[in-house]
């Protein structure tokens, strides 16, 4: 498994040598740092654990500062399981980039989607509403009838208005359609979830 830290900058068109266009998301990854590496004698498993972006000293713990004193301050730190990975790095302080992966390979990406607030059943699971005529005053968006049986309690997992949004998601199948270590770019088919600014993880 091929594993990075990425930051989401925007999307953009990607036009194939054939002429055929991709919607894509183009995604910052700096070089990251391998912070700690865990073993299956000391830690029961294998795993090594990354560091990405850059904080002020004054903004981290001081075991935060202690932890990674001698490679420098990180915005994030984040830990992927190496069991069964031929070509993960095996020492602290060894870097990745974004030529882990090539075009062409099949990744998948996580990220926490965008908070939306409280919204109503129409925004937040896609019902119709109701009838915008014959007598039907303030009924357009409303959920309708939850059902009974239940002796006026509410089914659990029924659709209801909520909050929305700010949730892990991960997107499956995406393509890789350039790396470029030069500017610390991967840009990738389709849409990964969050805003501006989020941190991914994109893993292949």
């Amino acid at each position: 498994m091929k594993f990075i830290l990425a930051k989401k900058l925007h999307m953009t068109q990607v036009f194939a040598d054939n002429g055929e266009v991709f919607s894509a998301t183009v995604l910052q990854s700096g070089p990251m740092t391998v912070t700690q590496v865990k073993g299956k004698e000391k830690d029961g498993y294998e795993a090594i654990q990354i560091g990405f972006g850059s904080k002020k000293e004054k903004d981290l713990s001081k075991s935060e500062v202690g932890h990674t004193k001698a490679y420098g301050t990180f915005a994030h730190l984040k830990e992927f399981r190496t069991e069964g990975v031929e070509n993960a790095p095996k020492n602290v302080g060894d870097k990745l980039d974004v030529t882990v992966f090539a075009p062409g390979d099949t990744v998948a990406v996580s990220a926490t989607s965008k908070g939306k607030g409280f919204q109503g059943v129409v925004k937040r699971h896609g019902f119709k509403g109701g009838p915008r005529s014959h007598g039907q005053k303030h009924s357009e968006r409303e959920p309708g009838s939850i059902g009974g049986g239940l002796r006026n309690k509410v089914p659990k997992g029924m659709r209801m208005a909520g909050r929305t949004g700010g949730d892990r998601v991960t997107v499956k199948n995406l393509i890789v359609l350039q790396a470029d270590p030069a500017t610390n770019t991967l840009v990738v088919s389709g849409a990964v979830p969050g805003r501006r600014g989020t941190l991914v993880e994109v893993t292949g």
